[in-house]
C-alpha cells in the first residue's frame, strides 16, 4: 500500500491533488495530533450514492430537495445535492448552483445516450436516471443498480484525525472494478434558502448535503492506496461534512459508482 498526502490546493475542477511520501515523522506527529483530536470514522459500505440535480428557480424541485434529506438520514445512502445554474435565466439565480455540476449532468446523459437533462433529476450510482421526486424510483434503482457486480463493491473509508482526513480504498474483489478516480466533495449538511424571484418566489427551501467543492484526490488502479487531505483545502463557510467517492470512468466520461464514504467535519 502506498500512502499519499495532499499537499497544495487544487483548480476548481480539473486539477489532481499534488502529493508526496508521508515521512515517518510526520506520521508520528499525525499520530499525536490523533490522540489529542476526536477521531471520526467513516459509515462502513453503503450501498448506494444518490445524487440530486436540482435548482432554486425550479417549481417542481421542492419534494425532490425533501426526498433528499430523508435519504440523507439512512446511513446506508449517500445522498448528495447538486444544484446546477442552466436556469438562472429564468428570473432567480442559484445561490448554491456551480457549472461543474451542470457539466457532470450532461456527461452523464452523454455517457447513457440520451438527452434527459432535467431537473429534478436524480443519478444513482452513476448509472440509472429517475426523477427526483419519485421516491419509489429512487429505492427500485437502487436496488436495480445493486445487481451490478461492481457498483459500490470497492470498499473506502475516510477518517478525520486533527487537520487532516485521511482515505482509504481497498483492493478490488471484482475484475469489472480495477479502476477508477477518487473525488472527495464539501458538503453543507443542511442550507434553507429564501428564494425572492422566479418559480419559488416567496418560498423557503432546505437543501440538504450540498456539495460546495469537488476535488480528485488521485487515481485508482484496483490495489489497495491510501491517501491524506488538508482539511483547509474543502474549508469554506457552512462546510461541515466530506464524502469521497470512487468512480469508473473520469469526469468527462462519469461510469458506475465503485464504492464511496461519509464523515463529519465538526
Amino acid at each position: 500500500m502506498t500512502t499519499m498526502t495532499a499537499s497544495n490546493l487544487i483548480s476548481r475542477w480539473s486539477g489532481t491533488i499534488w502529493s508526496g511520501a508521508l515521512s515517518g515523522a510526520l506520521s508520528g506527529a499525525l499520530g499525536v495530533c490523533a490522540l489529542i483530536a476526536v477521531v471520526r470514522p467513516a459509515e462502513a459500505d453503503p450501498r448506494a450514492v444518490v445524487e440530486l440535480f436540482t435548482s432554486q428557480g425550479c417549481s417542481s424541485c421542492p419534494p425532490a430537495d425533501k426526498i433528499i434529506g430523508e435519504l440523507a438520514n439512512d446511513p446506508s445512502i449517500i445522498a448528495l445535492s447538486m444544484p446546477i445554474d442552466y436556469w438562472d435565466y429564468l428570473g432567480w439565480k442559484d445561490t448554491l448552483a456551480d457549472s461543474r455540476f451542470s457539466a457532470r449532468q450532461r456527461a452523464y446523459s452523454k455517457m447513457r445516450g440520451d438527452r434527459e437533462v432535467y431537473t429534478p433529476q436524480v443519478v444513482v450510482n452513476g448509472e440509472a436516471h429517475v426523477i427526483g421526486s419519485d421516491r419509489a424510483g429512487i429505492e427500485s434503482a437502487i436496488d436495480k443498480t445493486a445487481n451490478s457486480s461492481s457498483v459500490m463493491s470497492v470498499p473506502v473509508t475516510m477518517s478525520l484525525a486533527g487537520k487532516q482526513i485521511n482515505v482509504s480504498v481497498a483492493a478490488s474483489k471484482q475484475p469489472a472494478a480495477s479502476h477508477g478516480e477518487v473525488w472527495i466533495c464539501s458538503i453543507s449538511k443542511s442550507v434553507p434558502i429564501a428564494i425572492g424571484r422566479g418559480e419559488n418566489r416567496g418560498r423557503q427551501v432546505t437543501y440538504h448535503n450540498v456539495v460546495r467543492n469537488l476535488l480528485k484526490v488521485g487515481d485508482w488502479n484496483g490495489n489497495p492506496e491510501s491517501w491524506t487531505v488538508p482539511v483547509e483545502n474543502l474549508a469554506r463557510e457552512g462546510v461541515d461534512g466530506a464524502v469521497v467517492y470512487v468512480q469508473d470512468g473520469s469526469r468527462e466520461k462519469p461510469g458506475p459508482m465503485l464504492g464511496a464514504a461519509f464523515t463529519s467535519l465538526h
